[in-house]
């Protein structure tokens, strides 16, 4: 892993950040409800409670034109946008009060007034290479050295935006670097094992999703006994040939679903173990991710600024997600509730929610993996959309934040994100028209792309 130094316009930017909070006794934090967001509040919240600050702490789905308002009415003097903003930047400017944005997603305009700091503004890809957690964590440092030990949370953040896994990138790199210097992570060989109890963990496994296998517990004891393995092993009790059985086992299994080559090598990414927590970043990602998603987000803020109670509520919330999502996914798949039209493939998840996670699921594990993703959740009057691609799909010209950005707003809504994973929302009885537009203009920038 080559070193990375830190741009020096980044630098300006992040000076300039902390000083206009240093000016201010009292900040709103605004921040998103997944792992990326849930950690990049974090990470203030403490530097702000370390540097003598008092602040306080609102978590978003999205960022949509109804919760802009809140942002622009609450009558703050200073505020801080994390891993939100980018489609906002203007109406930001516009904001009488100090205003602090430290997002990744797809840049659409300069700021001319407020601090605005995004991986894509200094030529660093914010898909694979700095998240919002890795900008919040910069600031941190900036503010004061001493907050080098968030970087576990900073990394559980690239974690749970899936940056981790082509290997640490740009920012990243820059991040997991200083943490291993500094002893606070280290870095592990992955495997297709999980390392807590076999039954459970591969009947609640998402990464990897082992079709007839996960959710059904005993599909799993009948897997283990083929690879001859007691029930009730744990993964880190298994002899070195064990693993290799069991190992073997499920790379064939994923291999005869249809998973492709680069998603099987993501399913080995190494792992990042959180030496000071006594956990590896994907753990404390999905308690955060849970904790922030729950009806109550401030379980996964307090969870992340390392209070015990919150920890152990959002364990127990993230036990109880990984079960409903199983059920949904299952649920979607057992129902034949996945289209397929000539350039995506969709779903509804209006009763099951989850959307982005089920969308991950079958992108890479379940659907067809020439075809983007879609979920589509109309269970309120404004419909929530999530998409995903892969990298082979990039390459052919496929960008979901341009083609989500489009169609949504031609319905009325809004939407943005990555070029592989982005999201929107619409007036829910214009589904069916979304879709064929979104399916033609994907075909569009394929035909662009071969042109």
């Amino acid at each position: 892993m080559d070193s990375f130094v830190l741009p020096p316009k980044l630098l300006t930017d992040l000076s300039s950040a902390v000083d206009t909070i240093r000016g201010h006794p009292f900040i709103n934090v605004f921040s998103h409800f997944d792992a990326d967001g849930i950690t990049s509040a974090s990470i203030i919240a403490k530097a702000l409670t370390r540097a003598g600050k008092e602040f306080s702490v609102t978590i978003f789905p999205t960022l949509n034109d109804e919760n802009m308002q809140i942002i622009e009415n609450c009558g703050a003097e200073c505020v801080i946008v994390t891993d939100l903003g980018a489609s906002y930047i203007k109406r930001f400017d516009a904001m009488s009060c100090d205003v602090v944005v430290l997002d990744h997603h797809t840049v659409y305009d300069q700021a001319e007034r407020i601090c605005y700091a995004n991986p894509h503004l200094y030529g660093i890809d914010g898909m694979v290479a700095g998240c919002g957690a890795t900008m919040a964590f910069l600031f941190a440092i900036t503010l004061d050295e001493r907050n080098w030990d968030l970087s576990s949370l900073a990394i559980a953040g690239a974690v749970g935006d899936r940056q981790h896994i082509n290997g640490m990138q740009g920012l990243n790199t820059y991040l997991l670097d200083g943490a291993v210097e500094r002893k606070f992570v280290e870095i592990r060989p992955g495997s297709l094992i999980p390392s807590g109890d076999l039954v459970e963990e591969f009947t609640l496994s998402l990464e990897p999703f082992i079709r007839d296998v996960s959710g059904n517990p005993d599909a799993v004891k009948q897997m283990l006994s083929e690879a001859g393995i007691a029930v009730g092993k744990r993964g880190s009790d298994l002899t070195p040939d064990e693993a290799e059985r069991l190992s073997s086992m499920v790379a064939i299994k994923l291999i005869s679903q249809g998973v492709t080559r680069e998603k099987f090598e993501e399913c080995a990414h190494p792992v990042y173990y959180l030496s000071k927590l006594g956990m590896d970043a994907e753990v404390l990602s999905a308690l955060l991710n849970a904790g922030g998603r729950s009806e109550t987000p401030g379980i996964g803020v307090g969870a992340g600024m390392g209070d015990a109670t919150c920890m152990e509520k959002a364990a127990e919330i993230s036990n109880e997600s990984r079960k409903a999502v199983m059920d949904a996914i299952v649920s979607v798949v057992g129902s034949d509730n996945l289209h397929e039209m000539g350039n995506i493939q969709w779903f509804d998840s209006s009763e099951s929610g989850s959307t982005g996670i089920i969308c991950s699921i079958i992108m890479c594990y379940l659907g067809n993996p020439d075809k983007p993703t879609i979920g589509f959740n109309g269970s309120e009057e404004a419909a929530h959309i999530s998409s995903r691609s892969t990298f082979s799909q990039l390459a052919k010209g496929i960008d979901l934040a341009a083609a989500m950005k489009t169609c949504c707003t031609a319905m009325g809504g809004e939407g943005g994100g990555h070029k592989i994973a982005a999201g929107g929302s619409f007036p829910r009885d214009r589904k069916d028209e979304f879709l064929h537009a979104l399916d033609a203009l994907i075909a569009s920038q394929k035909a662009s792309k071969t042109a």
